[in-house]
Formats: structure tokens, sequence, C-alpha cells
């Protein structure tokens, strides 16, 4: 695979993303490409899907796919239709490639060979080439599928490898519009590997084209080692966990304001250690949408149970309490709301119009829940025009499963890459301390810079209940003043990172530089 040099002269970063949606991935795909802040390997399984290239022929698809429990999607890639699902491995390079004469498929032979050499080294005797189509191929049955785009010096799509798909799905179809091939995978081929046996095979044989590689994975449904022991809940905090407490009048007027609106606060919610400087110093987190979460993530305090209907009038006494106090800056989050079609984005609209219309000179910030990544409760939001868009998260890679089950570190990098295409502002965070080593943490930042996060926040997990992820250990002021520091030099606008940093923390000081940062590179 010809590929030119990592921009920044950075490692090439492989990523094992685990079920991903396609428009999640491919949201994810055109962040990671519009950005060119490095060069990324995605490797992931789709639930079922047809997709439709750009010279694909309508009489190729024999079936409805939605009668099979696919989706059916248009991709801006080459080729004609095929389908992705379990059991198949699809890989997205989005790398820098020379632009010269040629370079196409000269790219497209380079990813091909990646994929002989893998499953070379996994047993299977007798793959190649057939002259004139991509792919690779065991006699005339294709075995990985690629279709790949090269713009302004950058790829995007890749290959789909079957290793132990159910092949029937091709049957409703023309498999890339050859009506004269069959299809085949590694398992009917008589080689028995596990999708991570594949992922590894794959990975290495990366490495050995493009040179050192930094790889992190989501978590595989067995756990590939042992997590780290918790401390115990008991345990005496250190000195600078202990955040001080402070009273004074700023904080008993905003808890007055908000008890006689009827309205809610992360701060409270959460169990934030800031509540008393933030409340001290007049600002304070609007929770929108109930205090009831669809979700149980691992670490957080918030209430899961069964939500309650929605307050139409919620919008403007948000509004009403943002010209009582006087705010600057405003943030505005809200549950999970799995319940709602939209996820509760019109709501963040309302909210977000009701403060621009009391006081338009008030900045408002959003922190938002993925939505279940649906595009157009997504645009629901972005068409507001906050003036930050932050979704948090929250962990690194391998650790997302125990931390976020019902949510996806893909989907969360694809959320933060829409609303950067939106034109917004985006700010994401991470909680420290579940069991994460600092190369995963810097591997997290470089995803978050990859799709053009411009602030971030860092804190240290503090274990709510004993029914809640243990922390593993204390990061130390030292660490992350490191952590600053490195996120700085990934180009990060604005950077809060100590053990007491939460998402909504000095949220004000950090829009300043996040604006003219992202005028900078818009120009």
């Amino acid at each position: 695979m010809a590929v030119g040099p990592s921009p920044g002269g950075g490692p090439r970063r492989v990523r094992w993303l685990g079920r991903v949606r396609y428009r999640d991935a491919a949201a994810l795909q055109r962040g990671l490409h519009r950005e060119g802040r490095g060069d990324w390997l995605l490797l992931l399984e789709h639930p079922s899907v047809y997709t439709m290239g750009l010279r694909a022929r309508a009489e190729h698809v024999l079936a409805d796919p939605a009668r099979v429990g696919a989706e059916f999607v248009a991709a801006d890639r080459g080729g004609d239709v095929t389908w992705h699902g379990p059991g198949q491995l699809v890989g997205y390079p989005i790398v820098s490639v020379p632009v010269r004469p040629g370079a196409t498929p000269a790219f497209v032979a380079g990813l091909e060979q990646v994929v002989l050499d893998a499953v070379a080294d996994l047993g299977l005797a007798g793959a190649g080439r057939l002259p004139g189509l991509p792919g690779v191929w065991v006699g005339d049955r294709k075995l990985a599928a690629v279709g790949v785009r090269l713009t302004r010096g950058r790829s995007m799509h890749g290959f789909a490898l079957n290793v132990d798909p159910d092949l029937t799905m091709f049957d409703r179809i023309v498999p890339c519009g050859l009506a004269d091939k069959g299809v085949t995978s590694l398992a009917a081929e008589g080689v028995r590997a596990t999708m991570a046996e594949v992922v590894d095979a794959v990975a290495r044989r990366a490495e050995v084209r493009w040179g050192p590689v930094e790889r992190q994975d989501v978590a595989w449904e067995a756990p590939r080692r042992a997590e780290p022991a918790g401390l115990p809940i008991s345990e005496r905090k250190p000195g600078w966990m202990r955040a001080p407490v402070r009273m004074g009048p700023e904080y008993l007027a905003l808890k007055q304001t908000m008890r006689s609106l009827d309205l809610v606060t992360v701060c409270e919610e959460a169990g934030c250690p800031n509540i008393s400087e933030c409340w001290g110093e007049g600002t304070a987190t609007f929770m929108i949408n109930g205090s009831r979460c669809t979700r149980a993530c691992g670490f957080c305090l918030v209430d899961t149970s069964r939500p309650l209907a929605l307050d139409g009038a919620e919008p403007e006494r948000v509004a009403e309490a943002v010209a009582r106090l006087g705010l600057a800056h405003a943030v505005v989050t809200a549950v999970a709301r799995d319940d709602l079609g939209d996820g509760g984005a019109a709501a963040f609209a309302e909210t977000v119009a009701a403060v621009r219309r009391r006081c338009p000179a008030t900045t408002v910030e959003v922190l938002i829940p993925d939505c279940k990544g649906d595009p157009a409760a997504l645009a629901c939001v972005f068409d507001a025009r906050p003036d930050v868009v932050n979704h948090n998260l929250e962990t690194v890679a391998r650790l997302q499963r125990p931390a976020r089950p019902s949510a996806s570190y893909a989907r969360s990098l694809a959320v933060l890459a829409r609303a950067r295409a939106a034109g917004l502002v985006t700010k994401s965070g991470l909680v420290l301390g579940m069991g994460e080593t600092e190369a995963e943490v810097l591997g997290a930042l470089a995803d978050l810079r990859g799709v053009g996060v411009e602030i971030v926040t860092l804190g240290q997990y503090l274990r709510p209940t004993i029914g809640h992820l243990p922390v593993a250990r204390w990061w130390r002021p030292e660490e992350f003043d490191r952590l600053r520091t490195a996120a700085l030099a990934m180009g990060f606008a604005h950077v809060e990172a100590s053990p007491l940093t939460r998402s909504s923390y000095h949220a004000r000081a950090a829009l300043a530089p996040a604006t003219t940062s992202q005028a900078r590179t818009t120009a």
C-alpha cells in the first residue's frame, strides 16, 4: 500500500472499533479525511447493510434488503453494490497518498497485498488476484472486495474481507456487478480463524507496509487481558482531590433560583466536586429533559429509572434563569433519552433558541448525548447554532464496554465529526482513573484531534457508589500537567486538565481560543 508520510510525522493509528453502523463509520471517515491530521486504519464490522457505489446499477439489487433485516445506503466510493455485515472484517484506511499519475491503482494494489499477506499468515493458500478485477480472489470466488476513493491526496473506504459471514446475504444482489463470479470466505475455504485473529493478522501486515503503528481496540466480547484491580471505596482520597467548600451568598442565590424555577443541574445530579466553586462564581450547568437517564454508564451517578414526559415549558425557564443570573455563558446538558425518537434533540434546539431570544449576548454551550447517531436528530441540534457542541468520549477505546455499555467509541467520534462539519466549535472530555494507561489516553486525544475537536477536558474519576466501577488509581496533578502539554502540542486550542476538572469547568474561558483557532483553520 503506497502511502505518503503521516501528516505531522506521527505513527499511523490502527483502531479496532467493533460493530459500527455504516453511517457512523462514514461520518468518522469523512471527519478524519477532512481534517488531515494523521493516518488511520479503522477496522470494524458493520450491522447488515447493502451499499451502492457510484457506478452501481439498480438491476443488480435482486430483492428488498429490508426483508432480510438490512439497511440500504448510497456510498461515495467506486464500484457496484455489495453487502457488509457480521462476520466480515471491514478496513478503512484514511491515509495520505502521493498525488501522481497511477496513484489509485498503486494504492489498491497495496491494499490488496495487505489482505493477501494476512490471509496467507492465517493459513490460506491459493488466494490471489484476477486481472482487471480489484479484490482478493480464490479461483473465481471473491474473498475480499476493495473499493476506494482518493481525493486531495487522502484515501477513504477500503476493503471488506469475508471471515465467516452469512454468504447467503450476497444472493440478494449481483455482488460488485459480477454475475459470473462467486463469493467465498475464510471459513468456507477451511480457515477457522476468529475475528480477533484476523484483525491481528491485518494489523501486523499493515505495520509491515506502513512502519510502526499505534494500536487500540475497543473491548472484545471476552476480555483479552485482566483489568487492574480497583481501590476500595473506603480508601481516603489524596489531598489534591479535596475541593474547597464555599457556601457564600452567590451559591445560595443560584440554588434558590434553580429551586424556584423547578430546574435541574448536572452539578447536583452527578455529584460534581466543583459545585461550590462554580456556584459561588454564579455559573451552573442546566440539565434538561428530566433527571432520569435511559442508560446505565458504569461511572455515572445520574438516576437511571424510567423517564418522565418532557416539560414543554422547560426551555423558557432555563432562559429565565440565565437572565436572572446574568450569565455570559450558559451550559446546557441532558440525560440520554433513548425512549424519544430524536433522543431529546428538539429540546436542546428549543432551549438554545429560548436563551438567545431572552439573552442574545449570552453564549450557549450544549453537552449532548449521541442521539444514537441519528443524522436528523443531530442536525436539529446543530441547526440551532450553539456556540460550542460538547460530546464526551468519556474513556479510552478499551474501556468503553464497561464504562459506556450503551454507547460507542466510533459513534461518539462520528457525532463530533458531524458537528465539526456543520461549522461548530467542538469539545470533548475524558475521565481518568478507570484503568486506562497514559498511552491509551494519548491515543484517544489523537482520535479527538483527528476529527477536529478544539477543546478537551481531562479529570479524575470519583466512584459514586459501591455499585459503580472502582477507581483503579489516582492520577497525580503532575500527570495531568503532562497530558495538558501533550494535548496542546497536538493542536487543541484549549485544554482543562486537573484532578478536579469536569466537562463544564471554566467553560467560558475555553470559548475564545477555540473560536480563534477554528477561524484560522476555516479561513
